[in-house]
C-alpha cells in the first residue's frame, strides 16, 4: 500500500499498510494531486504521489519499472502500467483504504505503458502488444471485478503506446508507434526499415476503425508516441524518430478526426535540441498551449496550439514528466527535480528521479464514502 515517505527497501517483498488518516489529510490539503512513476538509487521502482508544491503525500513500491499512470474519473482509482514490455499494472487507491491490486498481462501480450478508462470508470482500458501475431491491442478490463480482462480489439497497427479518450466519451485515438517488439528480445526494434507508424481512431464500445492516418511515406520512421488534445479537440502528437541521426525531421503535429495531419515547424534550432526524441505530452488546462518534452535533448517546450508558436521553453536536464499546473505546466526530470514552466514558479529536488510521465489526478465524481461502496 501507499506508504508516506518511506520506501518498502525491495519491489516484490509485500507492501506495507500506511495510517489512512495522514494520507487523506495529505490528499485533503492539496489543491492538486500528481503521481509519476520513480526509480531509486538503490536500483529500485516505485511510483509517488504529491502536491501542486511539490510535497510528497505517500509512496508506493513497484516490482519493477513503470512507466504511466492512468486514473479512473470515477473512483478516484488509479492505475500505474509497466514500462514496455511489461508483464504487470498496480490498481491503487490513493487514500489508502484498500490494498493495491496486480494484474498481470495475459499469455501472449505485454503492457505498452499507458492506458485509459471509461468515463463511467466501469473499464479499464490499455495499450498491449500480441507480440507473437506482431500487432498491438488494446486490453479491456472490468474495474468492477477487480479488473478482470474480459476482452481486447485491435489497434489496426503495430506497437501501440498512449491512448486517450476524446472528449464525445466514446472515442479513443491511440498512437500506433509502429515499431515491432518481442519479449524474447527485450527492447530490441525489429523492424526499422519497414516501421508503419499511424493514429488511429476507434469506437470506444465496438472496437471498430473509425479512421487510420499516416504522415507522408518518406517519414516512415518518425514513430508516433505520445498525444494531447487542445480545446479545438485536435490531437496533438509527438514523436520519436528511428532513421539516420544526422536527420532532422519534425517532431510534433496534429490530427483532426476528420481526417487532417500536420506536422508544426518549429525553429531550427529548437528542433536540433530536442535530438529527435518526444518524451512525453501535456496540455494546459484551458487547453490552448500544448507542452512537449525531450528528456535525450534536456528541452521542454510550450507551444500555442492556435498558432504552433514556441511560447516558452525549459532546460531540464532528463526532464520528461509534464502535467497541468494552474495556467501553466509542472515538469519533472530523472534526476528528481520539479520545475514550473509558464505558470506558477517551482523549484524542488527530492531524492528519487521520476520516470517519463506525471499525471494529475482527476477529481472523483464519487464522494469518498461512494467510492468505498
Amino acid at each position: 500500500m501507499w506508504q508516506r515517505r518511506a520506501f518498502l527497501k525491495a519491489a516484490g517483498a509485500g507492501l506495507l499498510a500506511s495510517l489512512a488518516p495522514q494520507r487523506a489529510m495529505a490528499l485533503a490539503e492539496a489543491e492538486t494531486v500528481y503521481a509519476s512513476a520513480i526509480q531509486l538509487g538503490t536500483g529500485s521502482y516505485g511510483a509517488v504521489l504529491l502536491n501542486e508544491r511539490g510535497g510528497v503525500i505517500s509512496t508506493m513500491a513497484l516490482p519493477d519499472r513503470g512507466h504511466d499512470v492512468t486514473w479512473s474519473p470515477v473512483t478516484g482509482q488509479g492505475v500505474v502500467f509497466a514500462r514496455q514490455p511489461g508483464s504487470f499494472a498496480v490498481v491503487f487507491d490513493p487514500r489508502g483504504h484498500a490494498a493495491p491490486l496486480t494484474l498481470a498481462a495475459p499469455e501472449g501480450r505485454h503492457f505498452f505503458g499507458h492506458g485509459a478508462f471509461s468515463p463511467d470508470g466501469k473499464l479499464l482500458y490499455a495499450t498491449e502488444n500480441d507480440f507473437d501475431a506482431a500487432k498491438g491491442v488494446i486490453g479491456i478490463y472490468d474495474a468492477t471485478t477487480d479488473y478482470r480482462r474480459i476482452g481486447e480489439f485491435d489497434t489496426h497497427g503495430i506497437g501501440p503506446h498512449e491512448m486517450l479518450l476524446m472528449p464525445d466519451g466514446e472515442t479513443f485515438v491511440i498512437a500506433n508507434g509502429g515499431i515491432e517488439t518481442h519479449p524474447d528480445y527485450g527492447r530490441a526494434e525489429l523492424n526499422i526499415d519497414t516501421m508503419d507508424p499511424s493514429l488511429v481512431f476507434i469506437d470506444r464500445t465496438s472496437g471498430g476503425l473509425i479512421g487510420q492516418l499516416r504522415l507522408e511515406q518518406a517519414l516512415h520512421q518518425l514513430s508516433i508516441r505520445h498525444l494531447a488534445i487542445d480545446a479545438r479537440a485536435r490531437v496533438w502528437f509527438g514523436c520519436q524518430y528511428r532513421g539516420p541521426a544526422a536527420d532532422r525531421p519534425q517532431l510534433v503535429g496534429y490530427a483532426t478526426r476528420d481526417g487532417e495531419i500536420r506536422l508544426v515547424e518549429l525553429p531550427e534550432g529548437t528542433l536540433t535540441s530536442m535530438r529527435n526524441y518526444i518524451g512525453s505530452m501535456a496540455m494546459a488546462a484551458d487547453g490552448l498551449v500544448v507542452s512537449v518534452s525531450s528528456p535525450e535533448g534536456g528541452t521542454i517546450l510550450a507551444i500555442d496550439a492556435l498558432t504552433g508558436n514556441v511560447v516558452r521553453s525549459l532546460a531540464l536536464d532528463n526532464g520528461c514528466g509534464i502535467a497541468p499546473l494552474g495556467s501553466g505546466f509542472l515538469a519533472a526530470s530523472g534526476n528528481g527535480h520539479l520545475r514550473g514552466l509558464a505558470g506558477p514558479a517551482l523549484n524542488v529536488t527530492l531524492d528519487f528521479g521520476f520516470d517519463n510521465h506525471l499525471r494529475r489526478r482527476a477529481r472523483p465524481m464519487l464522494s469518498p464514502a461512494a467510492a468505498e461502496r
